[in-house]
């Protein structure tokens, strides 16, 4: 196993056939079996590549089994989907997800000094390669707040393309989340036209993409244009939370009270999982398997 990682990994090779063939594949965040359905069927029905995101929250309220059971659930699909621990920043919870299936991990130590990032990205990806999982790492520090991660008061750090090769080959890390005025949980007036630094994105990208694709976090609300201009700075991976799961959270908040459960969850899941499909084809996932 190990003389294949990562290439044996699974996000690994979703998202490098995503960057032989210049698109990107939708990382989903996924809180109930709802979500874990919704990402699973549009995947199947658009013929594309999913990645199911999970928080650290989940390991503890829905415990290790609903893990199992999303991995089981995700690697049966007739296409390829994945499972991602997404911002994972405390050493325990990295220690408990080492011992889970997972496909890939992010390791989020962008809290601290970048010295200090390094060495402990490089000392993850170590132990990952033993269990053929795949490490993303944030470089910089993306503002914002958003379930369970802290809301930053300091001015962001944005990540430095001249730094950002250095930072891969040091680590070993297998992709990368850049800091280009990308913000968790919303964006002040103006939005993400005027937030992100696209030039600065595209640097990073001229450097890296071609062998480390790029995460992107900090996508609520972001434009279908935008989404696309990003892909071509070399966005492999793109994080989506609210942008997908709005339309389901209105659906259930106004029909709790009118439908019994079962057709809550049947119609809701639809909803979920038209949501999803448009953005597969947004993207440019759709139709790729």
């Amino acid at each position: 196993m190990a003389s294949d990682y990562p290439k044996a990994n699974l996000t690994w090779r979703v998202l490098h056939h995503a960057n032989a063939n210049e698109y990107a594949v939708g990382a989903y965040n996924c809180y109930n079996v709802d979500g874990v359905m919704a990402v699973i069927r549009a995947a199947e029905s658009q013929r594309s590549a999913a990645i199911i995101q999970l928080f650290p929250w989940t390991m503890h309220f829905q415990g290790p089994e609903f893990i199992r059971y999303v991995v089981r659930a995700a690697h049966a699909a007739t296409v390829p989907v994945a499972v991602h621990l997404d911002h994972c920043i405390k050493l325990n919870d990295v220690e408990m997800a080492l011992t889970l299936p997972f496909d890939s991990i992010m390791v989020d130590a962008s809290l601290g000094d970048e010295e200090s990032n390094i060495r402990y990205c490089k000392s993850i990806v170590d132990r990952a390669r033993a269990l053929n999982i795949t490490i993303e790492a944030e470089m910089g520090r993306i503002e914002g707040g958003e379930d369970g991660l802290p809301k930053v008061d300091l001015e962001g750090v944005m990540t430095r393309p001249e730094d950002a090769d250095a930072f891969v080959r040091e680590t070993g890390v297998h992709f990368l989340a850049p800091a280009f005025g990308n913000i968790h949980g919303g964006y002040p007036p103006g939005g993400a036209e005027k937030a992100w630094d696209l030039a600065r994105l595209g640097a990073i990208g001229a450097r890296i993409a071609s062998h480390t694709p790029l995460a992107l976090h900090g996508t609520h609300p972001v434009s279908d244009e935008l989404f696309l201009r990003a892909v071509t700075c070399g966005v492999r991976k793109v994080n989506m939370n609210r942008t997908v799961r709005d339309e389901y959270t209105r659906f259930v908040a106004d029909s709790a009270g009118t439908l019994e459960l079962t057709a809550l969850q049947e119609q809701g899941v639809k909803v979920y999982t038209r949501s999803i499909e448009r953005m597969m084809r947004v993207l440019g996932s759709a139709g790729r398997y």
